[in-house]
């Protein structure tokens, strides 16, 4: 079969392990308690061989568990509302910058922290230190995307939360498919991965470094799978 690529995208990529091809997987647009296992048997499975590892965009399997907080059953406060006109904006995704990510850091971390993190960020930026506010608040503030709807409409009322038990999701995957796989937190700046297959014997950097140029994409490719062949 021959492998695709996303626009700017190679199919090829010389990795620290070998050198790799990768094939961009176009699924249908994926809704709220979808299965996973079933997408991977739907568009994996026809095009897998042995050996082949799985990348998927942690988007989807939040998904399928419908990982997710809607913007109608949350309360902006006076607080959010002031510190996102402080937050830096990222090209990478949505920021603090956003009232409604800053909403959700101070619900899910408590108002003293969000603040004590808000002020050190400030600091950082007089030093050039950057990612501070993150370090502070965590991988939850950090990994939690949508409330924007520049790219699909139905992103706009709600932000998709990190998957929950990742590693336990590939092993499900494998142990149902037999597709050795990986979750990963991608865009065009930082490759971050969530969870793997026990029996995938790379370690995260070296896994890392197959998708260091983020194959899937980041916009409305709907390839949130990317197959990865070792040539």
């Amino acid at each position: 079969m021959e492998f695709f690529a996303n626009e700017n995208k190679q199919v090829n990529i010389t990795a620290s392990t070998g050198e790799y091809a990768r094939c961009a997987i176009k699924t249908h647009f994926v809704q709220l308690g979808e299965n996973y296992c079933d997408l991977v048997r739907q568009y994996v499975l026809p095009i897998w061989q042995e050996g082949d590892i799985l990348s998927i965009s942690e988007k989807i399997v939040s998904l399928c568990q419908k990982r997710v907080v809607y913007k109608k059953d949350m309360k902006l406060s006076r607080l959010a509302k002031f510190l996102s006109r402080f937050a830096s904006h990222s090209e990478a995704g949505i920021g603090v910058d956003s009232v409604w990510k800053m909403q959700f850091a101070i619900d899910h971390c408590g108002a003293l922290k969000i603040i004590f993190a808000s002020i050190a960020a400030g600091f950082g930026k007089l030093f050039g230190k950057r990612g501070v506010f993150y370090d502070i608040a965590g991988i939850e503030v950090r990994g939690l995307d949508g409330f924007y709807d520049h790219c699909f409409a139905e992103y706009g009322e709600y932000g998709i939360r990190l998957p929950e038990n990742p590693s336990a999701v590939c092993d499900e995957i494998e142990r149902e498919t037999g597709v050795a796989c990986m979750i990963v937190d991608a865009n065009d700046f930082t490759r971050d991965i969530l969870g793997k297959s026990s029996s995938l014997s790379y370690t995260d950097e070296e896994l890392a470094d197959m998708i260091r140029d983020n194959p899937a994409g980041q916009s409305t490719q709907l390839t949130p799978m990317v197959l990865i062949r070792k040539i």
